[in-house]
């Protein structure tokens, strides 16, 4: 099968599985972040329980492979009574796994925060919070830009999971599936699912690029 024959027969398929992974990829991106502040919060925390529950959780969901984390998901829980639908889980398994890393970035971008700063807003009398919202964390968004951007990619490269399960409508690589089961698209069904996602990474990077120049922090 040509390239021009398995686009006018799959062409909608294949458009309809990188609509899916755009929507699963936007999901899953901002629970992340949202998610990896609070995890990043729970281990600078002063109370020590909690940065050993955030320190835990980078410790087990980034050596978790995906694969194995979406079985547990979707064929574990249902007998712990906690039934997702297959989007749901695969969702829930890329957020999981993206957070850990997430966390990681934002604890990069602390970092290069200077103590001194810091005391400096504790001096006037700032809470912990107060130091967080109004100087940890806008400056650790600002420094961690492009490893975000990376971030988002292996995220949209994670939803890639759903070919495991019986997603409706598949996305990309769950595309590759249907169509070699229905025809014979080679080599050249995973090309065209590839460049979908060759595309979008290079506009993500194109974005996160010209973000970075604007907010990067001089030092």
């Amino acid at each position: 099968m040509g390239l021009s024959e398995l686009l006018s027969t799959f062409g909608q398929n294949y458009l309809d599985g990188l609509l899916a992974t755009w929507s699963m990829t936007a999901v899953s991106f901002v629970l992340v972040m949202v998610l990896s502040v609070l995890v990043t919060v729970a281990r600078v925390s002063p109370f020590a329980p909690l940065r050993a529950v955030g320190d835990l959780y980078v410790q087990v969901f980034r050596n978790i492979p995906g694969v194995a984390l979406l079985i547990i998901i979707a064929y574990a829980l249902p007998y712990l009574r906690v039934v997702l639908d297959w989007r749901t889980c695969v969702i829930s398994a890329t957020v999981l796994m993206a957070t850990a890393f997430g966390s990681e970035n934002f604890m990069s971008g602390i970092n290069t925060i200077g103590v001194g700063q810091v005391e400096a807003a504790r001096s006037l009398g700032l809470s912990f919070g107060q130091v967080l919202r109004r100087v940890v964390i806008p400056q650790a968004l600002r420094s961690t830009v492009l490893p975000m951007t990376n971030l988002l990619i292996a995220v949209m490269l994670t939803t890639a999971l759903g070919s495991q399960v019986p997603l409706s409508p598949p996305e990309l690589t769950g595309v590759v599936d249907y169509v070699n089961s229905r025809a014979t698209g080679g080599v050249l069904a995973f090309l065209v699912s590839a460049a979908g996602y060759l595309a979008t990474a290079f506009v993500i990077s194109l974005v996160g690029n010209r973000i970075d120049r604007k907010v990067r922090i001089l030092r």
